[in-house]
């Protein structure tokens, strides 16, 4: 199995073994992952005066003890590298109505434009912060596993924001929706 190796250093890896029986191929795996409805979030990250972000629904919440959340990044992004020379990123749980930041931060939107969408300040840790979203964190890196195209982050969540009154943005089947659509 061919790897990608990115330009920067990660703490751990785990190298994939190959499998026994050959995989799904891309088209059946992306349309059984299109049926899970997730939570969209953008993960951003700041380095000096660089600041980038990345739309994605692979995020889970990994402990209470201590407080993280795991994220998927992929490994050869501009993301994925300062988040591993940082040593930290911003997670925003963007809010039913937020789909424009989302699209934005999905690539339909140039990188050097996408945080004149929505209302950004930053961290003490000076990672962007959204105002609006449902909930927003800022993490400092505890871990990551290399799985050959992403990397996992483990981030400590340092700092939390969440706003009980709004509704999360949800993803699946290709399409955005609000929890008043599952109805």
């Amino acid at each position: 199995m061919d790897t990608m190796m990115a330009d920067f250093d990660l703490p751990d890896s785990m190298h994939l073994r190959p499998t026994r029986r050959p995989v799904v191929n891309t088209a059946d795996f992306r349309s059984a992952m299109s049926s899970m409805a997730s939570s969209v979030c953008v993960v951003t990250a700041r380095r000096g005066d660089e600041q980038v972000g990345r739309t994605v629904t692979a995020v889970l919440s990994l402990s209470a003890n201590p407080p993280s959340v795991l994220v998927s990044i992929d490994m050869m992004s501009r993301l994925a590298d300062i988040i591993a020379k940082t040593g930290g990123f911003s997670l925003a749980v963007l809010a039913d109505g937020q789909s424009d930041i989302a699209d934005a931060f999905a690539g339909k939107v140039p990188a050097d434009l996408r945080f004149a969408l929505g209302e950004w300040s930053e961290w003490p840790s000076h990672h962007p912060k959204l105002s609006g979203a449902v909930s927003v964190l800022d993490c400092e890196v505890i871990g990551s596993i290399e799985t050959g195209s992403h990397v996992l982050f483990a981030g400590a969540i340092v700092d939390t924001e969440s706003e009980d009154n709004r509704e999360p943005l949800l993803w699946q089947r290709h399409g955005y929706h609000g929890l008043s659509d599952i109805d």
